[in-house]
């Protein structure tokens, strides 16, 4: 970033720019065409790499926990109070606590990230687990049914709409928490903003196009999540957004 002149507004040092960059308009479509492929773009790409690792990595671990605690119903309490607690606290507290151990590295960030998807993954599998009606289980065992083909074929199915249900939140609440990764790493749609917002005077295209963008990503991610529910449990998604 530099200043054009003495008290003038302060822009990004990406190029001069247009009228409109350098007296800093609410919103400058050419800087955003003009950088996106150096700014902008792999800021998305990173985004997503962060959010798609924590998540996969979350549900890889919420989901044998929760068929662990649907098995034996003493470890659900536990598990749950555990994930809980890991999400009370801050996330700049928690990458603070993390550093010392793992650095300054997409580790940490991931890291928290994932604690962050176990509150919320753990729950709503363990909860659909537990969906299904009793006499739909005792129907099931009496046509003579093992305990794997219950959970594979009746318990599963019906959980589907509230597993989904909670990728769908965890997805939109860590494409969020993952702009705060460019406190330590420069990473991620969170990194443009911190940029403009150090200086002095924030460049206001910059935040409001990576703000906007992690926003449509959020929302694109949701709107799959809903396409993916409709196509593979239908008569779950009748009248429901």
């Amino acid at each position: 970033m530099s200043v054009l002149a003495a008290g003038g507004p302060v822009i990004p040092t990406f190029g001069k720019g247009s009228s409109c960059v350098t007296g800093d308009h609410t919103f400058c479509w050419d800087w955003v065409r003009g950088h996106w492929h150096d700014t902008l773009g792999p800021a998305l790409v990173q985004h997503i790499e962060l959010t798609a690792i924590a998540v996969a990595i979350g549900f890889a671990i919420a989901f044998p926990l929760a068929l662990l605690a649907h098995r034996f119903q003493r470890l659900e309490q536990p598990f749950g109070i555990f994930s809980a607690l890991l999400y009370t606290i801050p996330s700049l507290a928690l990458f603070q606590f993390l550093v010392p151990f793992t650095g300054l590295t997409v580790t940490t960030v991931e890291v928290a990230l994932v604690a962050y998807t176990l509150v919320i993954l753990f729950p709503n599998i363990t909860a659909g687990l537990h969906s299904p009606p009793e006499e739909v289980l005792e129907a099931a065992r009496g046509m003579g049914l093992t305990r794997l083909q219950v959970l594979m074929r009746v318990e599963l199915p019906l959980a589907t709409p509230a597993i989904i249900g909670g990728l769908r939140i965890a997805v939109v609440s860590t494409v969020a928490i993952a702009t705060i990764a460019a406190f330590l790493l420069p990473k991620g749609l969170g990194y443009p903003i911190f940029l403009a917002l150090k200086e002095p005077t924030p460049f206001k295209t910059e935040i409001y196009s990576a703000g906007a963008l992690a926003v449509a990503l959020a929302l694109s991610c949701d709107a799959a999540l809903v396409g993916l529910r409709r196509l593979v449990v239908p008569w779950a998604s009748k009248g429901v957004a």
